[in-house]
């Protein structure tokens, strides 16, 4: 049976993102297939489509390698994801079906009580399904996959510290999805704004030169007042 190369292309990035594959190191269509139990030529397409995403580069005489991302790279993922993530909130409030808004809420219910227990081993987890259930409510399949590539790489590149207060985090996840049910596009999208604009103070880069290149990403200083956004 022949493995769908979407499938080994999802592997070989998961593995990159965790370490498996270092930045820089080589990547043989030879070693891959061994190491997935596939033939050449998935490995090849899924090359080709890590590629595309910036997750590989093909180099002169070495052939394809993991990428070496810069840190301004890195900063420019945090800045993307800082102007999508509103828009894919501003478009679920006017898409989104009744079977988004259950999921929703849903995983707001379960971030919420694991906060307010200080259970914090699940709420990455949750997090990451919270915001591509938001992503998948807009209805754009492009933006969806646009922002599911922002959060690989910015998995890859960054360490996420646990936010400083878990529970207020996950009361803005449930105003934003108060805002989606509501049909209030402008409150969903100045929520998210302000939850992301947040939530990048807890970024840290992991590839560095230095211990003090390992700094937080200052996006933000200011506290996130939900219920102090306008309509």
């Amino acid at each position: 049976m022949r493995i769908p190369a979407h499938s080994v292309c999802t592997a070989i990035r998961d593995d990159i993102v965790a370490g498996v594959h270092e930045r820089g190191s080589r990547l043989t269509e030879e070693l891959l297939a061994r190491r997935y139990g596939v033939s050449r030529v998935p490995v090849r397409e899924a090359l080709r489509t890590l590629e595309a995403e910036g997750f590989v580069v093909t180099r002169r005489h070495a052939g394809a390698c993991v990428a070496e991302p810069t840190e301004q790279e890195g900063a420019d993922l945090l800045e993307m994801r800082m102007l999508l993530e509103p828009l894919g909130a501003t478009r679920a409030a006017q898409r989104r079906t009744e079977a988004h808004l259950k999921v929703l809420r849903g995983l707001v219910r379960l971030g919420q009580e694991r906060a307010r227990r200080g259970n914090s081993d699940d709420l990455r987890s949750l997090g990451g399904w919270f915001h591509e259930t938001l992503a998948q409510a807009s209805g754009s399949p492009a933006l969806t996959s646009m922002l599911t590539q922002l959060r690989h790489k910015i998995a890859w590149m960054y360490v996420v510290d646990a936010p400083a207060n878990p529970v207020e985090s996950w009361a803005e996840h449930g105003a934003i999805v108060d805002a989606v049910a509501r049909g209030d596009a402008e409150r969903a999208r100045a929520i998210t704004a302000l939850h992301t604009e947040r939530s990048g103070v807890v970024h840290r880069l992991r590839f560095t030169s230095g211990p003090e290149r390992a700094d937080r990403v200052r996006t933000s200083q200011h506290p996130v007042n939900v219920t102090g956004v306008r309509h």
